[in-house]
């Protein structure tokens, strides 16, 4: 019979354990990122972050795992329930505390159940779904779900969908120059232009992997992200130290973007990696260089994905702005549970008509792509509407 157990710290679960189960060395679902998170003071129980992760076992072994952490709000979640929490309230319901399945200030998909096959998942949800109540707390919720773990959410669960805006190459393109050719005449001839601002302004671009980016580089990174927190009177949460610790526990994943001007850093991105896949993840400067967000956090990336053979790039949540550099509407998707009963028919119709209305804007910012005819990428197999 498996054994469920409740982990407020990773530090409790051994880490090849745990990567043993995920999936793809998935570089935010790696036991060294979590874990970072919560040992260099990351997550803040009075900003709504205590983890409480999730797992089974069979013999002594390892065989399903959640990070999972309890919420007081939802703040740095990226799945919106702001209506779900004044819906509860109008009816006298208690909506927090409640139970996130997914990663701390991360929209990026990915395995959210590392389990060694797919009853190992369905057997986790189960116990979750029978301690939540125990526990106090009034649902659980699993964010930017990747699609092999849709199918382990059965129909109890709620399901609901976003766009974000995603590259994906193209079998043809080699260099960016085969990037470039493929965009129409007005896209192409604006971001040539774009990287003509950075180059005359005497910016140049330096890609540093984690071992070169460990000390002063990761530092400036870390102010360069500090900054646009403050500029947007918002909270940076990830801490100086967890910079580092990405550079020395993880450092084949870590890709850094360093723009300078006469030998100063101006600015940064900071990127992960896996296999296949590009993500980027945190932007900043000192002043305001005209292009060098574009250059900075995108077009390098692209560059970097096509030097290098990976066919993805996810520069992160929202922005339609992203279209015009190439990255197309790409369906993220969540599953919800609920404690009570009485709130479910009504939030079931209200994801519905959520789920039409992100098919119709998919549809629209496809329409507008920047791409000439049959040049752009194709459709990514997992794009499929389920």
């Amino acid at each position: 019979m498996p054994q469920f157990r409740l982990h407020a710290s990773l530090a409790g679960i051994p880490a090849a354990a745990w990567d043993a189960l995920n999936r793809g060395g998935h570089p935010f679902t790696r036991h060294a990122f979590l874990e970072g998170l919560e040992r260099h003071g990351c997550l803040d129980p009075a900003h709504g972050w205590s983890p409480l992760h999730a797992t089974l076992w069979e013999g002594g072994e390892l065989v399903a795992a959640a990070p999972a952490y309890v919420k007081g709000n939802s703040h740095g979640e990226f799945v919106f329930d702001r209506a779900w929490a004044e819906a509860y309230a109008r009816h006298g319901l208690a909506y927090y505390p409640k139970w996130l399945i997914g990663v701390p200030y991360t929209p990026v998909t990915g395995p959210r159940l590392l389990a060694v096959d797919e009853a190992a998942k369905q057997a986790l949800l189960a116990a979750m779904r029978e301690a939540a109540p125990r526990l106090g707390l009034h649902s659980i919720h699993a964010n930017f779900l990747d699609a092999e773990d849709l199918p382990a959410f059965d129909d109890d669960w709620l399901a609901r969908e976003d766009v974000q805006f995603h590259w994906q190459r193209h079998p043809d393109w080699r260099h960016f120059d085969d990037f470039l050719a493929a965009l129409d005449h007005k896209h192409r001839k604006n971001l040539k232009a774009d990287r003509r601002k950075v180059e005359q302004a005497g910016i140049r671009l330096r890609l540093l992997d984690g071992r070169a980016a460990a000390g002063a580089p990761m530092a400036a990174m870390h102010g360069f992200y500090a900054a646009t927190f403050a500029g947007k009177w918002n909270h940076a949460a990830l801490t100086p130290a967890f910079f580092q610790h990405l550079c020395t526990a993880m450092p084949e994943t870590v890709l850094l973007a360093l723009a300078e001007r006469a030998g100063e850093a101006v600015a940064g991105a900071l990127f992960l990696h896996s296999p296949g896949t590009l993500y980027g993840r945190y932007w900043g400067a000192h002043g305001f260089h005209p292009g060098l967000h574009f250059e900075t956090c995108y077009h390098q990336g692209i560059a970097w994905c096509l030097e290098q053979g990976r066919n993805r790039f996810e520069p992160g949540a929202q922005g339609e702005h992203k279209l015009a550099r190439g990255f197309l509407p790409t369906t993220t998707h969540s599953r919800h549970w609920l404690a009570e009963p009485r709130v479910r028919p009504a939030l079931a119709r209200w994801c519905a008509a959520e789920r039409e209305a992100v098919a119709r804007y998919r549809a629209e910012a496809a329409a507008h792509g920047p791409f000439r005819q049959g040049s752009g990428p194709l459709p990514a197999a997992e794009e499929v509407r389920r």
